[in-house]
């Protein structure tokens, strides 16, 4: 029996259930096998009162310290951060927080391994833990805790540290495990674990009933990510007024909310883009198999979710040449590889309407991302760390 605890800030919740689904959906899988027990532990960083009264903090305050979702208990302990200061503290803080609490859960549920699903400040935090407990430590790199944390004073420093500390590390795609050697992280303790898909629910639809259903006639285009710089929907909206049938649909929220409607207006397009929000996953599906086209523009990425998702709904991608894009969109009826910039994301997208190619062909792309292929795999890995 392989016994599992699994850290990980990125972790759905009541105040934002999209939150690390596909952390969530691994642990599903990986806990359903009947050789493994897992039990998860996403930390709550909350400030000291009053600015744990802020809107932003007060709904994670409310949130259980333990509970069942789904199938899975998770413990959500709570440790200290100070917004806008002391950034670099959060690893030490959250495992001199989580410590006695691993402590306990230990005494119940003897755990052999500590799977950590993100960088920052996880991975660290869980190097420490590792080191109190006597336990082995994976680490899993997801693209931005490698690409934007690293970048930032005082935290680059500790996540190269705990990149070399760790026993094991988990890498989404060659591209990423490549910037993290670069980095100065050892390449033989990185292995490369391409995320799942759920090819029962993400599957090719009758695209003409599907844009009904949603309102739309011509053209459409779908853009999921949250609505930051990084995702580049503000070149998809430029893109637009190249594209003078085609609505374009963006999936989330974020920050850049105010200025990408603001932008809308400016090239003329706000009739043609609908900010949708977050959305449940369980539209998800729905949206991208409606899509002639998904654009997803990004600066950086490990390997996204959405790029597998839409293949396995028969729709191709536009994306950027980043992290592990030209594993997943590595022939035409995938989709293209673009410049940022307006006028090259538009070219791509007219050729993919000028040529739709088949939803079944572009479907066969994604065949391999299964979670059965995830779950397995990460069994082997972290297995492997415990037998060492």
């Amino acid at each position: 029996m392989l016994r599992v605890l699994t850290l990980s800030t990125l972790f759905p919740h009541q105040q934002q259930p999209t939150l690390g689904l596909f952390v969530e959906r691994q642990s599903r899988g990986l806990a359903a096998r009947e050789d493994v027990e897992l039990e998860v532990v996403s930390a709550v960083g909350l400030p000291v009162w009053p600015l744990s009264l802020h809107p932003h903090y007060a709904p994670l305050a409310a949130l259980p310290e333990r509970e069942t979702w789904k199938d899975l208990t998770v413990h959500r302990p709570r440790f200290r951060v100070w917004p806008g200061i002391g950034g670099s503290g959060a690893a030490r803080r959250m495992a001199d927080a989580l410590l006695p609490v691993l402590r306990r859960i230990r005494e119940r549920f003897p755990f052999d391994v500590i799977d950590a699903e993100f960088f920052w400040p996880d991975g660290p935090a869980a190097v420490r833990l590792g080191a109190a407990l006597g336990v082995p430590v994976s680490i899993k790199a997801r693209g931005a805790d490698i690409h934007h944390w690293t970048m930032q004073p005082g935290i680059g420093e500790q996540i190269v540290a705990a990149g070399r500390a760790a026993d094991g590390l988990l890498a989404v795609s060659a591209a990423l495990k490549a910037d993290m050697v670069a980095i100065g992280m050892p390449a033989e303790k990185i292995r490369v674990h391409h995320t799942g898909v759920d090819l029962e629910r993400f599957r090719p639809l009758d695209r003409a009933a599907a844009k009904a259903a949603l309102g739309v006639s011509g053209p459409l285009l779908v853009s999921a990510g949250h609505l930051i710089a990084r995702k580049g929907q503000k070149l998809a909206i430029g893109a637009l007024a190249s594209l003078p049938e085609a609505t374009l649909m963006l999936v989330g929220d974020g920050p850049d909310r105010a200025a990408l409607e603001r932008r809308a207006a400016e090239a003329d397009v706000a009739g043609r883009v609908r900010f949708l929000g977050v959305r449940p996953h369980e539209e998800l599906p729905a949206l991208l198999a409606a899509a002639d086209v998904t654009v997803l523009p990004s600066a950086s990425e490990g390997l996204a979710n959405v790029w597998v998702e839409s293949l396995a709904c028969g729709t191709p991608v536009v994306t950027t040449d980043v992290g592990g894009a030209p594993d997943v969109i590595d022939r035409p009826e995938a989709g293209r590889l673009v410049p940022r910039e307006p006028a090259a994301i538009a070219a791509a997208v007219a050729e993919l309407l000028a040529e739709p190619p088949d939803q079944e062909v572009v479907r066969a792309k994604a065949a391999r991302f299964s979670w059965d292929a995830n779950r397995d795999a990460l069994f082997a890995h972290l297995s492997g760390l415990v037998r060492r």
